[in-house]
Order: structure tokens, then sequence, then C-alpha cells
């Protein structure tokens, strides 16, 4: 991590976590993180694009608009977006934090740098799946942002086993339980 809020961020949900996978919603406190919270997004897990539940004022600046209710997969260029949602299923799904690079391009035409933070809240029963995150420029830039495109990403703190998504999803089914064996 290279951005100092995406650093801090981290640290904070890391100590909220404990030895949990992920940490539960309700355990991150916003006073806590109030010098973060303009960087700082809720993402709801759902089919249809992932949308913002929550976005921080400068999250919003960037877009130069509220991104309330926006799906997040589509302010990426189309030849990212797939890539986006592979990264959000993981982090949604295996409970696996993941940080990027991100280049956009703003209203002027210029590129700017960003540092974007995925990180997952831990799964309940009967509950909707979210995860939260943190976007943030390593250099001002304008409001504006379109086309953002990934440069580089990675997954952190990878558990040894990865359970696999098709049979992870089987397992969250809320009040479906499929179980193997014997004809």
């Amino acid at each position: 991590m290279k951005h100092p809020s995406s650093r801090a961020f981290f640290a904070y949900w890391d100590n909220k976590r404990g030895d949990a996978r992920a940490p539960d919603r309700i355990d991150i406190e916003p006073h806590a993180l109030r010098e973060l919270l303009g960087d700082i997004f809720v993402l709801a897990y759902e089919d249809g694009g992932h949308p913002f539940r929550v976005a921080g004022t400068r999250v919003c600046a960037l877009f130069g608009r509220d991104v309330k209710n926006t799906s997040f997969p589509a302010l990426f260029a189309p030849e990212s977006r797939r890539e986006i949602e592979e990264i959000i299923s993981a982090v949604a799904e295996e409970t696996l934090p993941a940080i990027a690079g991100i280049t956009a391009t703003s209203q002027g035409g210029d590129e700017a740098h960003l540092e974007l933070l995925l990180l997952p809240f831990n799964a309940r029963a009967h509950m909707p799946i979210s995860l939260t995150g943190l976007l943030a420029p390593f250099e001002g830039c304008q409001g504006g942002l379109s086309d953002l495109r990934l440069t580089s990403w990675r997954y952190l703190h990878q558990p040894e086993k990865i359970v696999p998504r098709a049979l992870r999803k089987l397992a969250i089914a809320r009040g479906f339980m499929v179980y193997e064996g014997l004809r």
C-alpha cells in the first residue's frame, strides 16, 4: 500500500477483525475514522452492478457528483469492468482484502492516479452482503474523473486454501443447504 490513507484504514480494519477473516459492519466506528471518512465508501454486493450505499464527500468530489446508488463497476472503462467485478466478488465471497492501482481520465483529459482499497465485512445470515473501501488520489486532481482503469492489483493475506467461488456461493445461499452424498 502506497497511500497513507489506505495504510491507516487497513490498520484500523485489521485491528477490528482480530482473529476473524473480517470484522462485522457494526464494528466499524465512523468517529474513529473521521479523517478518512471523505475517502471511504460502502458497496452493496448484489446482482446489478454493486451500487454505492455510502460514499464519502471526497469520493463524490472525484466524480463531480453524488455517486450513491451508482454502480461502482460502471465507473470503469469497459476493458476493466470484468476485472473489477471479479475482484469485488473475491473480496466479498472469499473475504480477501484487495489493493489496486487505478488510472482515470479527468475532465481536462489529464491522467489521474489513485489507490483503491477494498475490504470485506463478515457475512451474516439474513443480512445483505456488503464491503467497504477507500479511494484516494495520489496528487490533487479535479473532479469529473471517468474511465477508471486498473493498472495493478493484488489480494492481501491470502489464506492457504481458497474455496472455489462456485462452492462458496452455495454455502452462503440463505436458507438452502446442499449436502453431497451417495445416491
